[in-house]
This record gives structure tokens, C-alpha cells and sequence, in this order.
């Protein structure tokens, strides 16, 4: 399981879709997108779904997606994603009292018991003291990650 850390929207897309009986139902969609702004989002969602879709789709919502981490799960089995709710366990050294912080992590897995699965596997390499608090299955449809370009294409060429 790979992670990625970055800032995250949620973007609501609303259009036309062929089902599998051939009619053509409306829906909304939610998808997750990485982007520095929500007008990078838009651009990004727009670029992302114009691939996906044949005909007209708006875009009726944008929020930024409080995600600290999204861990994400190469198996084909993996088609959902689980908004996971962890509750960190530290003692403050001046009052010498516990203290909980909360931190939400995107899980990509096939199934509720192996976002778990995933997420323990995860913090296992890790020191500090935890609670899963919640699971829960989003709305998700996908998550898009800032594509890297090549280091060959990035750099322009002068003659």
C-alpha cells in the first residue's frame, strides 16, 4: 500500500449517464483530485472526467477534503474507499496528561476489513500509540493524483 500526502478536493460532477440497461440516467458523482486551489481542482476534475464522459457534465460542488494521508491499494479487488478516523495518543510532558488528536486518512480496499487491515498494516511501523475510532465507506468514485511529469518533458528544449 502506497501513501500520498498532498492538499485534496472533493468535486461533485453531475451529468448523463448510460446504465447498463442503455437508458440515460442523471447522476452525481464524487470524485477526489489533488490541487493547490479550487480553481486547480476545477481544471483538474474537468481535464480528468472530459475523458470519461461523452456529453455535457457541471461541476456542482467543491470542498476541500480534510484527508491528513491517502493510502492507496493496487489490487483490482481494491474499488472503494474508506474514510478512516484515527485518534492519536500522546502524553503532554508539562501536565504529564493524555492527550487525543484526531486525524482522517482515505483508505483504498475492496472491503471494510481490509481498509482496517490496511491501515494497521501501516501504522505498524510506527511508535505512537492509536484508536481506530471510525470506518466508513465514502462516496468516492476515485481519486486523482497530481500526475508528475517526466523529467525529460519537463525541461523545454532550446534548439
Amino acid at each position: 500500500m502506497r501513501s500520498r500526502t498532498a492538499t485534496w478536493f472533493e468535486c461533485k460532477i453531475r451529468y448523463e449517464k448510460t446504465m447498463d440497461d442503455g437508458m440515460q440516467k442523471k447522476v452525481t458523482e464524487c470524485y477526489a483530485v489533488d490541487a493547490l486551489s479550487f480553481t486547480e481542482a476545477e481544471n483538474r476534475i474537468m481535464e480528468e472526467m472530459s475523458m470519461f464522459i461523452s456529453g455535457e457534465f457541471t461541476i456542482t460542488d467543491i470542498k476541500k477534503a480534510a484527508y491528513s494521508e491517502i493510502f492507496f491499494d493496487d489490487a483490482d479487488a481494491a474499488d472503494k474507499w474508506y474514510k478512516v478516523r484515527l485518534q492519536f495518543i500522546t502524553i503532554d510532558e508539562k501536565s504529564n496528561k493524555e492527550k487525543r488528536s484526531n486525524v482522517n486518512y482515505l483508505v483504498n480496499a475492496g472491503t471494510l476489513t481490509g481498509a482496517v487491515k490496511g491501515i494497521e498494516e501501516t501504522m505498524s511501523g510506527t511508535m505512537i500509540d492509536y484508536l481506530i475510532v471510525s470506518v466508513a465507506e465514502t462516496s468516492l468514485m476515485d481519486v486523482y493524483e497530481h500526475a508528475v511529469k517526466k523529467e525529460a518533458e519537463a525541461k523545454p528544449e532550446y534548439l
